[in-house]
């Protein structure tokens, strides 16, 4: 007895151990694994799109969703259009959200939310429909446009009657396209740049070893075609822009002056984005006190320079413009501000917040191919 009890202790013994030794794999590969995803939810993506549980379907291929692909063509059109390469979307789903409501997210910042039905498709009232149409009044995320969820049954009658008619995967493209025209300048990176540089330097290759480094750090290159997408300025024409930058940074290292130069330089992509059909443009101008005054208000500074204005002054010259803005805007013309190159920066920065999708443009940026036609002359008595 004395012996099996003996034999049965030792077996234990060297039973547990080893159950023990087999566990500390599986322990630190958990852990492991814990720590990796935790590390990965620290990494932010720089666009996602939320959805609710009611917008699955339109994302889901087996439920005939096409959402996935409708974003790769836009990924795909915007690259053409803004002359980068946009990054990849992350969809997710978040239980936070109403059922039919998304969000779109730029670097973990809610930019924007807006809703989709599926099933139903959405009418838009471009601004000359007077006949009404049944369905849920609401607004359209991209533009703000006036319309209307719809049945399908309705779509012809809403049509005939002038309605854009839409459908919900539409919407939520739409939705995304605008607002990357819209935050370009934030979703541009240095490795994105430096990609862009990867590829053109293959071609012109003494180009970019001109510009960078050995006249500009890849920080202020980034700098520039970030301005450039902010005005919505497009930077496909990399070839002219670092060309400029090599012929310019000499003599100024500043990004927001280089950045007039090179729009000087790209005045032919400028004014063929604002013409007319006709080869027309049609421009708001301001008289020589009201620019000679924000001239003098420019104060310049290691750190970069601004403009002084007095809040009451700022208020009042922005107030104008907004003022001629809006008459252009009820006589059918979309105005564009038309100023000297030395102030055509600050005035933009003047008046972003409360006319951000302003034009304003230096006569540098307007070819002699375009005939001009004056909507007004802005000037200080005006806005007093």
């Amino acid at each position: 007895m004395a012996g099996i009890t003996g034999a049965g202790a030792y077996l234990i013994g060297s039973v547990e151990p080893a159950k023990t030794e087999e566990a500390k794999p599986d322990a630190l590969s958990a852990a492991a694994d814990t720590e990796e995803k935790l590390e990965k939810s620290l990494v932010l993506d720089v666009m996602e799109l939320e959805i609710g549980y009611g917008l699955i379907p339109l994302v889901d291929p087996e439920q005939g969703g096409d959402l996935l692909e409708r974003i790769r063509a836009v990924r795909k059109q915007m690259a053409q259009d803004r002359g980068f390469i946009i990054p990849s979307v992350h969809i997710r789903d978040n239980l936070e959200l109403k059922p039919q409501e998304y969000a779109i997210r730029i670097k973990g910042v809610e930019i924007a939310r807006g809703e989709a039905r599926p099933g139903s498709l959405l009418a838009l009232n471009p601004g000359q429909v007077a006949a009404e149409i049944p369905g849920t009044p609401t607004l359209e995320p991209a533009f703000g446009l006036p319309a209307k969820w719809i049945e399908e049954r309705d779509r012809q009658v809403a049509q005939m009657s002038g309605y854009t008619v839409v459908d919900p995967t539409t919407v939520v493209a739409t939705h995304l396209t605008e607002l990357i025209k819209r935050h370009s300048h934030e979703i541009i990176t240095r490795q994105d740049v430096q990609k862009l540089l990867d590829g053109i330097k293959e071609r012109y290759p003494k180009v970019v070893e001109e510009v960078i480094p050995a006249l500009l750090p890849l920080g202020t290159v980034l700098r520039v075609l970030q301005n450039l997408l902010r005005e919505q300025v497009p930077i496909r024409d990399l070839l002219t822009i670092l060309e400029t930058l090599g012929n310019t940074a000499h003599h100024v290292k500043d990004p927001d002056t280089l950045t007039e130069f090179v729009r000087q330089a790209l005045a032919p992509a400028i004014t063929q984005q604002y013409r007319t059909a006709e080869n027309r443009m049609y421009v708001l101008s301001l008289d020589k006190p009201l620019e000679d005054l924000l001239e003098g208000a420019i104060q310049r500074t290691e750190m970069g320079n601004y403009l002084s204005l007095e809040p009451q002054m700022a208020k009042m010259i922005v107030q104008r413009i907004s003022d001629g803005v809006r008459k252009c805007a009820e006589s059918g013309c979309e105005s564009i501000v038309l100023c000297s190159p030395s102030i055509r920066a600050y005035l933009k920065r003047l008046t972003e917040r409360s006319l951000p999708d302003l034009v304003v443009l230096s006569f540098q940026e307007i070819t002699p191919s375009v005939t001009i036609h004056s909507l007004g002359n802005m000037g200080l008595s005006y806005a007093d």
